[in-house]
């Protein structure tokens, strides 16, 4: 299912809600992450082809924008293909300028545990424009450092499974389940909160399992969880 394009009476919220995300998972990264995306968005603002969803540009013109030698645009331009939030189009070869698209599902990916700090209206959307990703398989995702999220007190069951998690794997706990809130457990039955309907669909999706191991030693007789927003 593909995401919703540029195109039509939403298409100006799309493309701003799109900007934002990048800027916010930049601003919660690394500081060279936090550059890059810099970088990013002044040239999506300047240059994106929104009807097309690409960009066509030059190395010495990106050069200037980003006031930077053509060496650093080569390794920066690698770096977000690796990172897949760009998707190469067409290579840069004889002559021709190289094409690039914005991956929104990696955008989304890595912005979603920061949408509620923008606000409960930008979040709604979000969710909206992240509605196909639902139904999507798993696919690799590439973790970044954000910035450390409460956590459950370890004095209770649910912020034990949290500790668990959190030992385990801190990437994933920091970016997908130290958000998670404990709601009850009935019936065999954990009941969770996420901050948005993204973020519970996706931990649903990709992580279920390794939630529910981690919580089974603190809840006897867990069958299933439940993840709500």
């Amino acid at each position: 299912m593909d995401l919703k394009r540029f195109t039509g009476p939403q298409a100006g919220s799309l493309k701003y809600d799109l900007l934002t995300a990048i800027a916010i998972a930049g601003l919660n990264g690394t500081p060279g992450f936090q550059t890059s995306m810099l970088r990013l968005v002044a040239l999506v603002t300047a240059r994106y082809n929104w009807k097309l969803d690409e960009v066509s540009i030059g190395q010495k013109e990106l050069a200037r924008m980003w006031a930077v030698d053509e060496r650093t645009v080569k390794r920066e331009i690698k770096r977000m293909i690796e990172a897949k939030i760009l998707l190469q189009l067409r290579p840069g070869l004889r002559g021709r300028v190289a094409g690039y698209r914005l991956n929104q599902r990696e955008i989304y990916s890595r912005s979603a545990p920061h949408w509620q700090e923008v606000g409960p209206d930008f979040l709604a959307r979000m969710d909206g424009h992240a509605e196909p990703l639902k139904a999507e398989p798993p696919e690799k995702v590439v973790h970044v450092d954000f910035r450390p999220q409460a956590q459950s007190a370890p004095s209770t069951a649910w912020g034990r499974a949290l500790a668990r998690l959190a030992e385990s794997d801190p990437e994933l706990h920091r970016n997908w389940f130290a958000s998670l809130d404990f709601q009850g457990f009935d019936a065999g039955l954990l009941m969770l909160s996420a901050p948005s309907g993204f973020i519970a669909q996706y931990v649903l999706n990709h992580h279920a399992r390794r939630v529910q191991d981690a919580a089974a030693l603190e809840f006897p007789g867990l069958r299933r969880i439940h993840i709500g927003a």
